[in-house]
């Protein structure tokens, strides 16, 4: 970090980004982010950290867990503020998680569109309904609903 660079205060950090100071300490916890202790050891955040704060934000609504994230921001530069290009080395990477995301998000949007427009919720046809837990065998999750076909045998 440059020694020019301002700091800002936790709480002033936690308004900006819209997040609470405990998840400020949280993020900081899991190395996400990083502050400066100043005299009596209150935490200091240079600018920059609002840059990745909003990035660990953009990356959970995509649905990246904190592991996940973690490893992303472990690609990013300690010694500098990331460049566009940092952070778009760093998108390129998730681009077929999320066109993954929009098709499970139309189909779901179109199995719900089918099962109200029906008119009677057909539990023959439902992909919603799951007799018996069948669907645990495929996996976690709404099998159906993520495009799995129930058998006809259970």
């Amino acid at each position: 970090m440059s020694p020019n660079q301002e700091l800002l205060p936790i709480g002033i950090v936690a308004q900006r980004c819209g997040v609470s100071v405990a998840t400020l300490r949280f993020y900081e916890e899991r190395a996400l982010i990083a502050s400066i202790r100043q005299d009596g050891h209150k935490r200091m955040y240079p600018r920059s950290m609002i840059r990745r704060i909003a990035f660990i934000k953009v990356a959970q609504r995509v649905g990246l867990s904190l592991d996940e994230i973690t490893e992303a921001l472990a690609l990013l530069p300690h010694n500098r503020t990331p460049t566009a290009k940092d952070w778009r080395q760093l998108s390129v990477s998730w681009r077929s998680r999320i066109d993954e995301q929009i098709k499970t998000l139309q189909g779901l949007r179109d199995d719900l569109d089918s099962c109200i427009g029906c008119g009677c919720l057909s539990l023959a046809t439902c992909s919603l309904y799951n007799a018996g837990d069948r669907a645990a065998k495929l996996g976690t999750g709404a099998r159906y609903l993520l495009g799995d076909k129930p058998s006809p045998k259970g």
